[in-house]
């Protein structure tokens, strides 16, 4: 019983913790959004107004003949466990999506290969026992995420692309539906879909792109430059947007978790407590008839004892 009940003072502690670490998350996200959310507005209003400009991020690389069309995944995974099946999940969708797509473009008559980028160490370690290739050299933690780590993985992608090394790019992470429902998703970085750029921006932002008076708006030196500025902060919106939301998923399973432990180890203290008592009721009961009988005993002997002194009278 102490040993349970240190259990759960250890899932009670850990369980609040992973509160406070998915509530400043959260916060962190909610205070940078409305940036990254004008940013995509303005991307999809120069996508509107000037339909003529062409951008490498959104036309995307056409492999030369015999060249193989390379996709990239940069998956979040964490770097501890006891978060339930968080990370078996997202690895489970990752590994599904790679092979179809592998499948797709081997249909469509297209030579393809993978290149994995994992953050996390469970991630990496699975997926390397399962055959896949991981790249070595991209090693970052998944916890606490800061926008300097996600410049420094967007800068990343915006290199391997701008070097023809990486023909598509796919971030795999987890979002929170609820605090019991979280999906694995797959987000196509780059090239970018003009068509999605406006999925789940706020009405208020959205309803900025409707504005008339956008149409007015002359961009200096000229909407191509401008476009092809912002896809750097446009990649840096979404690689913190996928840390910050995978690192909240992974608290939130991991509260999901370490509640129900608790709950289970205070299960199992109400048994342990209902047996503790039935033995000790026991061994009380068995001690009051050893007592009962002891007397009873006793209490024989002494009437013999009057019995015989009697007789011998």
């Amino acid at each position: 019983m102490r040993s349970i009940g240190d259990i759960r003072q250890m899932t009670r502690a850990m369980y609040l913790i992973s509160a406070v670490k998915m509530k400043k998350a959260r916060a962190q996200l909610a205070m940078t959004l409305p940036f990254f959310e004008s940013c995509r507005v303005t991307m999809a209003q120069i996508h509107r107004m000037s339909p003529d400009v062409r951008n490498r991020y959104f036309t995307g690389h056409r492999p030369k003949e015999g060249e193989k069309q390379v996709i990239g995944y940069f998956l979040l995974t964490g770097d501890q466990g006891l978060a339930g099946a968080y990370n078996m999940n997202l690895l489970h969708a990752a590994e599904n999506r790679i092979r179809k797509d592998l499948i797709d473009k081997a249909r469509q008559g297209v030579p393809a290969e993978a290149r994995l980028f994992v953050a996390g160490t469970i991630g990496k370690d699975t997926l390397r026992a399962h055959g896949f290739e991981v790249d070595e050299d991209f090693t970052y933690p998944i916890d606490s995420p800061t926008y300097f780590r996600a410049r420094e993985i967007s800068d990343k992608i915006h290199d391997l692309f701008e070097r023809r090394e990486l023909h598509e790019v796919h971030v795999v992470y987890t979002v929170i539906h609820s605090a019991i429902d979280m999906r694995p998703v797959v987000t196509r970085l780059v090239p970018i879909d003009a068509d999605s750029l406006l999925d789940g921006i706020s009405p208020g932002m959205a309803a900025g792109l409707a504005d008339k008076k956008a149409e007015s708006i002359e961009y200096v030196p000229s909407p191509a430059d401008v476009l092809d500025y912002l896809v750097s902060t446009y990649l840096r919106g979404m690689v913190y947007g996928a840390l910050t939301e995978a690192y909240a998923s992974e608290q939130t399973a991991r509260m999901t978790a370490m509640d129900n432990a608790t709950e289970n180890a205070e299960d199992i203290l109400e048994r342990l407590r209902l047996q503790s008592n039935q033995l000790r009721q026991a061994a009380i009961t068995a001690e009051l008839s050893e007592i009962v009988g002891g007397a009873e005993v006793l209490s024989a002997a002494e009437l013999v004892r009057r019995f015989d002194a009697h007789a011998n009278e």
